[in-house]
């Protein structure tokens, strides 16, 4: 079976392309609507010449595939909201001191900051003009006030700031994350500064949160742990924000982490039992319709309550379409199942496609329904139980196959023991699940008994244990691992070779095989080609001054850092995973730095420096020192200033506007980010 051979997967991936390149170079919406008519009316062409035709020609097919193309081009577009002319964007202005009269309803509560509670907020009015699209807002955390709720309408007088880029190479981009989600800007406030507003209108985000929120209500008085709460939030109304980062950690470093995301697994599970609870329904005159109809409206309520995001939308959509062809008793293919629902959820929602939930769970899917026949065949046991526990390992198995790479490149790391928190846990989720939509039915209904919710707390924590205890044995975790994009392509290649080969070996098979291999090689070539070129860093870390060089492929790292500030860095990590290095080595912060021909002064709080007969290109002024920049720039002539996250912010402001008025090129960190010289 050729994958390639069905329609629809041939037509999703012209859709994928399609909205790749409308992320990447965005065509404006009219001409794009333009050339999508005009394409569609070419195909309607072809389509009634090829009626006539005898021998069928290809046309007909190459301009349905370019329509595709141009689909995902305009899908993308139309739910930009940014495109069209209420955007709020089109009205606003982003200087520091303006502020606007600002209604907006809360669209989704996320988790809050160390000093801020986070919101997606929907931007409803600009002072009297009614405007659309989202934004982020950030509320100074204050102990003695609720914090705001989803669909509640609150109006403040606000300004609007733009994102920010990370000001460290090869950080988390935050910004690039939230324009995946359509949110350009944010707000930062005070919770005196709002005035809530009462509104009888209510979306279907807030009604589940409603639900969510009394269904923690009726748990409430059986006194869970807190992680425990947190836990069953996670697994059945598939809400993260109350986790600790401790357990958080546990579940990632023990290779279990898809466990506390609602996706294909919880689905399949809740299908499964859904399934035999509205079984009698079928014994009634067009039984097999109700029972259809009630199953897919119970998992698009279950995607509802679970916050609709990439991973759930997309096992339920897959799933609908399973449940909708067992009860019509249509067989289906697994990949055109696939292909269908990626095609109808990047329809509705185009930027899933880079959302990491939604790219982990199909690969790990589609690396099931590949690889799994092949390893589940290499033994079959006859007992039953150790058949269960040798299928749960080989699927776990094909699972890693598919997402490895993609792990790597996103995360850096690998849990050796994946496959033990797997086999011990999976086998029991479907338990653990059902066991706690009865908790919850039960709870809601004032009928749980206490002993059966501290049995089920029990079990929740006894999960979190073991999971706890596996991602201790940190000999089995490897982390900081270098992975490229150029890494990921070309090892997905060798995966799909090995699988080609694995089922039929033919010496095609094993040519492509041999040639995905040294594909790989040519990676780790050009890769060690691309580290070649040497740059010293001044990275930005607040309070403090952090420079690194980076010669040969070998970082020599200088700091001024207190002793527990360097366990809690990030900074020198991210560059070093980011750039492949694996040498790392300590020094002392210096007064002058030479970089071949270039040479660079460091003006610390004492404010000394010598210079005789030196005249540096650069000049870094680190931890406020006193001076007379004017008198510094007339003496020594330097073509740059730079200043980094350990100066004041007045004495950063003065030296700005005096480096503005005389012209020179002044570099903040904290607003540029980190400052690098290649040399």
């Amino acid at each position: 079976m050729k994958l390639f051979n069905f329609t629809i997967i041939k037509l999703t991936c012209f859709l994928i392309i399609g909205i790749i390149v409308s992320y990447l170079y965005p065509i404006p919406i009219h001409l794009n609507l333009y050339i999508t008519v005009a394409l569609l009316v070419i195909l309607f062409v072809f389509f009634l010449i090829a009626r006539k035709q005898f021998i069928k020609t290809v046309w007909f097919g190459v301009s349905a595939y370019i329509l595709m193309i141009f689909v995902g081009i305009l899908t993308t577009s139309f739910h930009n909201q940014k495109n069209f002319s209420n955007h709020y964007s089109k009205l606003v202005s982003l200087e520091k001191d303006t502020a606007e009269t600002i209604t907006f309803r809360i669209r989704e509560v996320l988790k809050p900051g160390n000093y801020y509670d986070k919101y997606v907020i929907d931007v409803l009015k600009i002072n009297d003009e009614t405007v659309s699209g989202k934004s982020l807002l950030n509320i100074q955390k204050d102990s003695s006030l609720s914090a705001l709720k989803v669909d509640e309408i609150v109006i403040g007088n606000m300004g609007f700031q733009n994102l920010i880029h990370p000001l460290n190479p090869h950080q988390f981009d935050y910004k690039k994350y939230l324009e995946k989600k359509y949110i350009y800007h944010q707000i930062f406030t005070k919770n005196e500064s709002l005035l809530k507003v009462n509104d009888d209108t209510h979306t279907l985000f807030g009604l589940a949160d409603n639900i969510r929120e009394h269904i923690n209500l009726k748990l409430k008085p059986y006194h869970f742990k807190p992680d425990e709460l947190a836990i069953i939030n996670a697994l059945l109304l598939g809400q993260r924000q109350d986790i600790s980062e401790e357990v958080y950690n546990s579940y990632t470093n023990a290779g279990a982490i898809h466990i506390l995301a609602v996706s294909g697994l919880h689905v399949g599970i809740i299908l499964l039992i859904l399934t035999l609870v509205f079984k009698p329904i079928e014994r009634l005159k067009h039984g097999i319709l109700i029972k259809t109809i009630l199953l897919v409206t119970c998992l698009w309520s279950f995607a509802l309550i679970a916050g609709l995001s990439a991973s759930v939308t997309r096992a339920v959509t897959m799933f609908s379409i399973v449940a909708i062809a067992m009860n019509l008793k249509r067989p289906s293919n697994i990949y055109n199942t696939l292909a269908i629902s990626m095609l109808v959820i990047l329809l509705f929602k185009p930027l899933f496609l880079f959302d990491v939930g939604f790219q982990l769970s199909y690969l790990a899917v589609f690396a099931i329904v590949a690889i799994d026949p092949i390893l589940y065949n290499l033994w079959r046991p006859k007992n039953w139980l150790l058949d269960k526990y040798w299928h749960t390992l080989t699927i776990t198995v094909s699972a890693q196959f598919g997402i490895i790479p993609i792990s790597l490149f996103y995360f850096h790391q690998f849990p050796g023991l994946f496959f033990i928190s797997n086999i011990v846990i999976i086998p029991f989720l479907g338990f653990i699940l059902g066991l706690g939509i009865l908790v919850i039915l039960l709870a809601v209904t004032n009928l749980l008994p206490s002993f059966f919710a501290k049995i089920y707390g029990l079990i929740i924590s006894g999960m979190n244990s073991f999971v706890g205890w596996i991602s201790k044995q940190e000999a089995f975790l490897f982390k900081d691992i270098a992975f490229s994009l150029l890494y990921v392509l070309a090892s997905y290649l060798a995966i799909i070779a090995l699988v080609k080969y694995s089922k039929k070996r033919s010496v095609t098979n094993l040519k492509l095989l041999l040639i995905s291999v040294l594909i790989i090689q040519c990676t780790f070539i050009y890769t060690d080609y691309k580290k070649s070129s040497n740059e010293f860093i001044v990275f930005h870390k607040s309070r403090y001054s952090l420079i690194g060089s980076n010669t040969n492929n070998s970082l020599l790292v200088a700091h001024d850092f207190d002793s527990l500030t360097p366990s809690k860095n990030k900074i020198i990590k991210d560059y070093t995973v980011g750039n492949h290095i694996k040498t790392i080595k300590k020094d002392t912060l210096k007064s002058i730095y030479i970089l071949n021909n270039k040479k660079l002064l460091v003006i610390d709080s004492l404010g000394i420096y010598n210079i005789k007969s030196f005249e540096p290109e650069y000049v870094l002024l680190r931890q406020s020192p006193k001076i007379n920049l004017n008198r510094l720039i007339d003496s020594i002539k330097p073509k740059y200033v730079i200043a980094d996250g350990s100066n004041y912010k007045s004495y950063i402001k003065q030296w700005e506007a005096i480096c503005l008025k005389r012209k020179l090129p002044f570099h903040q960190t904290s607003k540029k980010g980190a400052f690098i010289i290649k040399y």
